[in-house]
């Protein structure tokens, strides 16, 4: 079995799974990403301080876990092989397309750590799960803490309030389209993760 792989859709409302949620940013200095690790206070920290965290984490060899990143997982192209957005990029007549501004920001941070926790020696098995909390209010102020917050919310708590589980066979816009991990053109290929809602 891989070591890094993309959740299930039943691993992805597992009650008693080990869960991390991470809401990833890209800063030079700022405190960009949030970090939840089961039970536990949301933190936030810098990139390099999370990429630290999450490699010692993920070295562990324990049980496996998983992983929630608030950053597009998959991508997906349509039938003439252009970018094309993905059913959950959709809402009330708004798009956060993954292949636009701060969705390419967050894909490139999410590569960076997926290729440090890959590279790690030993580990743990790691099963993905995309969150998504792009879709805010108008008005209300971004907190990375409570982004994570609301991810630990859907993953564990039935019914979710907040939002729902979306399955990685729900994701295309058209039958024609073409979904792909988001890592595969690195050499990382962990499979089409499910999405984890916040709505």
């Amino acid at each position: 079995m891989k070591r890094i792989r993309a959740a299930t859709f039943a691993e992805a409302s597992d009650l008693s799974a080990s869960w991390v949620f991470v809401d990833i940013g890209f800063a030079s200095k700022a405190k960009s990403c949030g970090l939840l690790v089961g039970s536990g206070q949301p933190l936030e920290m810098t990139f390099s301080h999370l990429q630290s965290f999450l490699v010692c984490l993920c070295a562990e060899d324990v049980v496996p876990v998983n992983l929630v990143i608030e950053a597009p997982l998959s991508i997906a192209f349509n039938a003439e092989g252009n970018p094309t957005g993905r059913s959950v990029e959709l809402r009330n007549g708004k798009s956060r397309y993954w292949y636009v501004g701060l969705g390419c920001s967050v894909l490139v941070a999410s590569t960076h750590l997926m290729r440090s926790i890959l590279e790690a020696p030993r580990g743990r098995e790691i099963r993905l799960v995309e969150g998504l909390v792009s879709f805010k209010a108008q008005g209300v102020a971004s907190s990375h803490s409570m982004d994570v917050l609301a991810l630990r919310e859907i993953a564990l708590q039935r019914p979710a309030t907040r939002g729902r589980i979306i399955p990685a066979s729900a994701l295309k816009l058209s039958s024609s389209d073409r979904l792909e991990s988001a890592f595969a053109v690195a050499g990382m290929d962990f499979g089409i993760p499910p999405v984890l809602s916040v709505e």
